[in-house]
């Protein structure tokens, strides 16, 4: 009986170190994550840098009053892969104008009366970015076959034909402006808007 009185004794002893192993202990996982830069598809965009011009007069004769300003420069900007472009595509940039109204009441003048000679600042190395031709004034005779039309229409400011050879770059132009109209005009202040569209 002793001794199995002492065997028992012995049994709860060697319990205890096996229950002490078995707690919970602190464990610690890493985790990490990689975010990238979100990818933004490219675009092909116009910008103005200003919204505003006043003509001034400079250069009347006794039949013509002239008035000239220049064009806030343009930009266009592609930052578009050559995956996003459409093969074969080409941009253009193009103006038109509103009649000048008179704001006494002065009767209008027409778009017709408003030229522009646009002057290419950055093209870029390709070659293939090109500025418009002059378009010359209703008052004026044609400097190219039937350009004396004056800005009634949508007339070419900036273009390439090759949008895929000139993406990644950004392009400025401005345009010399001039309006004239004959020695008799009413006196006054007029104003009109001159709209400009890029298209591809």
């Amino acid at each position: 009986m002793p001794v199995a009185v002492a065997c028992s004794v012995l049994a709860a002893a060697t319990a205890l170190p096996a229950a002490a192993s078995a707690d919970p202990g602190d464990a610690e996982v890493e985790v990490t994550v990689r975010i990238p830069e979100i990818e933004e598809p490219g675009v092909l965009a116009l910008s103005v840098a200003g919204d505003a011009v006043a003509l001034t007069e400079n250069g009347s004769d006794l039949l013509v009053r002239q008035f000239t300003g220049r064009l806030p420069t343009v930009t266009v900007t592609d930052t578009r892969t050559l995956e996003e472009i459409p093969a074969g595509s080409s941009w253009a940039v193009l103006g038109s104008s509103s009649d000048f109204a008179g704001t006494a009441g002065q009767a209008p003048i027409s778009a017709g009366h408003l030229g522009w000679k646009p002057r290419l600042i950055d093209g870029g190395g390709t070659g293939l970015v090109a500025e418009g031709e002059e378009v010359v004034t209703v008052l004026d005779d044609p400097t190219q076959p039937g350009n004396n039309v004056g800005l009634v229409d949508q007339e070419l400011l900036v273009s390439t034909y090759d949008s895929a050879e000139v993406t990644g770059g950004a392009y400025t132009v401005d345009a010399d402006l001039y309006l004239r109209t004959p020695a008799d005009v009413a006196a006054g202040s007029y104003h009109s808007t001159l709209t400009l569209s890029l298209f591809e």
